[in-house]
C-alpha cells in the first residue's frame, strides 16, 4: 500500500522517520529549501513545484501543500498532517521532547490496518459544546466568511448545501485539516474544495487584514471538510476517527480564556494558541 502523508512545514522541525511521511515545505516560493534536524540529507517536497499555489500560502496555510499533492503526486493513499500535530499510533511514548513524542505517531503498518476497513482516517472530533462550528467561527474570527462560503456552495454545488448547513450546526467537528484517504478520493475532495475557495477569492476583501486574519481560507476549509465528510458518510463511506498527538504542550488555559472571551465579550482571536 503506497501511502504518502504530507507533513506541512514552514520552518525546520523534527519529522517522523516512518516511511509514509513526506515533509513538504509550505510557502516555499522564493525561499531556500529547509533542512531537517537530525535528517539533513532527507529530501523535502516543496509546494512551489509543478502546478502550484505556493504564493497563496499566507492565506491558504497547509492547503498549498494539499494542492501540490493533488496536482503533482501519485500514490494509493494521500494524507495531510501538521509538523506539530500527527495522528496518534499505538506505541507508548514519553513527552519530554518533541523527539520523544514522535515515537508515538501513527506508523505505516497501523495506517494500513485501519484502511483495510475504513475509507477515510480523520482526527477525533474537537468539541465546542456551547458553540456550533458556525457560531464559534463568527465569535472568534468574523461572521461574514461562512455565509459567503454557503452562498458559493449554493451556486456551484447546490445539492451539497444541506451538508454545509448541517456542518455549520454541529457542536463538534473534524478540525486541523488532517486526513488519510485514497488518492482518487482526495482528488475529488480537492476539486470540490478549491473550486469553492477560488470563488471566495473574488468575494472576500483582504485589504487591511493582519497576517493572522489572512489565514482564513485554511480555517474555512476545516468547516467545509466536515460538510464533505457528512456527504461521504451518507454515500456509505466508512470514517475512522484516530486521536491526535500534539508534539508541543497545548496552552489549554489560554485557549479556554480566549474561547470564553470571544463568545461572551466579543473579543476576536488575534493569534494562534
Amino acid at each position: 500500500m503506497d501511502i504518502k502523508v504530507l507533513v506541512a512545514l514552514h520552518k525546520s522541525y523534527p519529522v517522523s522517520e516512518d516511511p509514509m511521511y513526506a515533509p513538504i515545505q509550505l510557502g516555499a516560493l522564493g525561499k531556500e529549501t529547509l533542512t531537517l534536524p537530525e535528517q539533513p540529507g532527507k529530501k523535502l517536497l516543496r509546494d512551489d513545484k509543478g502546478d502550484n499555489i505556493s504564493r497563496k500560502n499566507p492565506s491558504y496555510c497547509e492547503l498549498t501543500g494539499f494542492y501540490y499533492a493533488w496536482k503533482n503526486m501519485s500514490c494509493d493513499y494521500l494524507g495531510l498532517v501538521h509538523y506539530r500535530r500527527y495522528f496518534k499510533g499505538k506505541t507508548p511514548f514519553g513527552k519530554r521532547t518533541v523527539r520523544d513524542a514522535l515515537h508515538g505517531v501513527l506508523k505505516k503498518e497501523e495506517a494500513e490496518e485501519i484502511l483495510k476497513d475504513a475509507d477515510i482516517i480523520v482526527p477525533k472530533k474537537r468539541r465546542y459544546v456551547i458553540e456550533t462550528l458556525e457560531s464559534h467561527y463568527a465569535h472568534t474570527m468574523t461572521d461574514k466568511h461562512l455565509p459567503l462560503a454557503r452562498k458559493v456552495v449554493s451556486e456551484k454545488y447546490p445539492s451539497d448545501l444541506p451538508y454545509v448547513d448541517e456542518a455549520y450546526r454541529l457542536t463538534s467537528g473534524y478540525m486541523f485539516n488532517m486526513f488519510i484517504m485514497k488518492k482518487d478520493l482526495a482528488d475529488e475532495y480537492a476539486r470540490w474544495l478549491f473550486t469553492i475557495l477560488k470563488e471566495l477569492e473574488f468575494r472576500i476583501d483582504t485589504q487591511n487584514l493582519s497576517a493572522f486574519d489572512m489565514r482564513f481560507y485554511g480555517r474555512i476549509s476545516e468547516i467545509l471538510f466536515n460538510a464533505w465528510i457528512l456527504k461521504k458518510e451518507e454515500e456509505g463511506l466508512v470514517i475512522e476517527e484516530v486521536p491526535v498527538i500534539f508534539l508541543e504542550k497545548e496552552k489549554w488555559g489560554k485557549k479556554i480564556r480566549a474561547f470564553l472571551a470571544a463568545k461572551f465579550f466579543g473579543k476576536k482571536y488575534k493569534e494562534s494558541f
